[in-house]
Order: structure tokens, then sequence, then C-alpha cells
């Protein structure tokens, strides 16, 4: 059995440096983004980075949908997420590293090839981020 496990000490963490960290143990789930003055805060669902605003907005937009959803579509929420954060740039898998781990899935990266399936699945379908489902009035 592999386990991978990363330790963070506030005294030896780079001055400015933020980190997002995710993983899984047997209360589910964790994802924490420590940011640059020390704290950490958990999340559901965060980005951090350069133009991480427009990412963080649809990861907002869409969270509700994310417990219901495949694996498949979770890993393409991921890549339109970080699609929103481009400018003028085209997502490639060149310039994107997906990583995965879950409940039976260790923690693994993609490789190349099937990460450009992803998003040719949804670049040569046109799809555009799948619209906000409108709330009914009340």
């Amino acid at each position: 059995m592999f386990i991978l496990v990363c330790t963070q000490r506030s005294w030896k963490r780079p001055y400015g440096v933020g980190l997002l960290v995710g993983g899984l143990d047997e209360s589910g789930a964790h994802l924490y983004y420590n940011c640059p003055s020390g704290n950490y805060f958990e999340y559901q669902a965060f980005a951090i980075g350069s133009r991480s605003q427009a990412a963080k907005t649809y990861l907002e937009r869409k969270f509700e949908t994310f417990m219901e959803s495949s694996r498949e579509s979770l890993l393409k929420d991921a890549l339109f997420a970080l699609r929103e954060t481009l400018q003028g740039e085209k997502l490639t898998s060149s310039n994107c590293t997906v990583a995965v781990v879950g409940v039976g899935e260790a923690f693994h990266t993609l490789d190349k090839e099937t990460i450009q399936a992803l998003i040719n699945e949804f670049e040569i379908a046109g799809e555009d981020a799948p619209a906000e489902v409108p709330e009914e009035a009340s």
C-alpha cells in the first residue's frame, strides 16, 4: 500500500506562498487553502492563482450539482473552470495538469492523452460551460 503524505509547518513555509491541498480520509474528501498569511481554510471547491476569480465564480455557480455528478462530469467542470481563467489562450493538455484522488482511487495525475480527450469532447462539440439552471419563482 502506497500512502502519500504531505506535511507543512508554518515556520518552514515560504513567505507569501499559497497552497491548495486536497486529500481523502475516513471522514471524506477535504480541500484546504493555506493562504500567504499563514491562515488556512477548508473549502468544497476552490481555485487559487492568477485570474482565479473566474474559476471560483464558475465553481460557485455549479457547486450544487457536484454531489450528483459523475467522475467524468466533475473532470469536465474542473477543465471548464480552468478554461475560464485563460485570456486568449486555448486550453490544452500541454498547459494544464489534472490530479485525481477518491474513494477506491489512489492519488494520481491523468496522462496528457486522457486530459486532451476530455478537452476535445467539449471543444469539438462546441460546448460552452454548462448553463446555470434558473431558480423557480417563489
